[in-house]
């Protein structure tokens, strides 16, 4: 099983934590030439500008290929976590097969290639005023080399991160006697946060202090669990392992996912009903990686959207701005739209993929319960 490959390491929820420290860290280093960039580019002017003043004073060639270098350390970040903390090779957050299926890798990769060219030239063809033909021979020429050896290390990256790494590090988490009770105070933080800033544009100092409140609430609520309350003890504990199972790092990988996309540019021009897509995406790539027992398909499908999104067409509103063949110049809205790949063109992915891998039990993949091998476990 996927998540169970996690036991042929060190696998305390804790180290999870410091390697996601660790990326974290290494993706804000892998920032410093764009910093270093801007500055050079406008000086001591750069304080006052705005971030899309800033993105714009730079060579779109340029400004994509340093954007996406923090990805190549983060990477970098997250081989030295899985190798000096667990223990395990990439292998072991990959796939569960002896090698990489480059042949899944590629499926993936061609069903959304496929689809989001076609859609795209439907969609110019039936409405050719929200484009502008963009195509420049030489710096698309130098895009094309930076995306095919870039996009594919960005989308590695998160896909290593969130469908490998704290897909297995959740899946070990669930097992902590007190991991209910921090998630449920971690989402409560979460959401008292994201409203007080949502309406109150609140500071730094009151998020901190309001996180510390709800710190010191999980500590009491420790203290309480340890006294020798056994009936609460017992009702607690069979409430905890109500979170053991294989659809719980599933749910929080795909919302942290669709989260942390709360920065794009996008978010800000559609509002947060685009957050659907994104959650449902992370939740489409987290299934698809749990049914087929391994990354590559997610490997494949992220890695094919993001380039033909970067080479093909790209707008003054997206997260990547780049020398691609066409600019969408139309007037950004959304409407259903947004749940259009997550009712019909994800659920059509998912019955070709599973009839070419012949996927079976669906139920125990995706909700079973997660189980040290039998090698591990120790005996009565």
């Amino acid at each position: 099983m996927f998540i169970e490959q996690a036991y042929r390491g060190k696998h305390d929820f804790w180290l999870y934590l410091v390697g996601s420290l660790i990326v974290a860290i290494a993706a804000v280093i892998g920032q410093i030439p764009l910093t270093l960039a801007i500055f050079l580019e406008n000086g001591l002017d750069s304080v006052g500008m705005s971030q899309p003043e800033l993105m714009q004073s730079l060579d779109p060639n340029l400004l994509i290929f340093l954007l996406l270098l923090s990805f190549a350390i983060g990477l970098v970040g997250l081989k030295l976590a899985v190798k000096y903390l667990h223990q395990i090779s990439l292998m072991t957050i990959t796939t569960t097969r002896k090698k990489v299926d480059w042949g899944r890798i590629i499926l993936g990769f061609g069903l959304i290639a496929v689809f989001s060219s076609i859609s795209i030239w439907i969609d110019y063809q039936s409405n050719p005023e929200n484009y502008v033909w963009n195509y420049k021979s030489m710096p698309f020429l130098i895009l094309c080399l930076i995306a095919i050896v870039m996009v594919p290390i960005q989308t590695s990256l998160e896909e290593y991160l969130f469908r490998g790494y704290l897909m297995q590090g959740f899946g070990m988490g669930t097992r902590h006697k007190y991991f209910s009770v921090g998630l449920i105070v971690t989402l409560l933080i979460a959401l008292v946060l994201f409203g007080a800033n949502f309406m109150y544009d609140i500071d730094l100092l009151m998020n901190a202090v309001i996180s510390f409140a709800a710190l010191v609430t999980l500590v009491f609520i420790h203290m309480l669990l340890e006294k020798k309350n056994v009936y609460g003890k017992a009702a607690y504990l069979k409430f905890n392992t109500s979170f053991q199972f294989k659809f719980t790092p599933l749910i929080i990988t795909s919302l942290i996912f669709g989260l942390l996309h709360l920065a794009n540019p996008e978010v800000e021009k559609l509002g947060y009903s685009i957050l659907f897509f994104y959650i449902g995406t992370g939740l489409f790539l987290g299934i698809i990686t749990l049914m087929d027992e391994g990354m590559e398909l997610a490997l494949g499908f992220h890695a094919g959207n993001n380039l033909i999104g970067i080479i093909l067409v790209t707008a003054n509103w997206t997260a990547f701005q780049s020398e691609s063949l066409l600019k969408d110049v139309a007037e950004p809205t959304i409407g259903f739209d947004v749940f259009l790949p997550l009712l019909i063109v994800y659920p059509i992915f998912y019955i070709i993929m599973a009839k070419v891998y012949k996927w079976k039990n669906w139920k125990e993949k995706l909700f079973g319960a997660i189980k040290p091998p039998v090698e591990t476990r120790i005996p009565n």
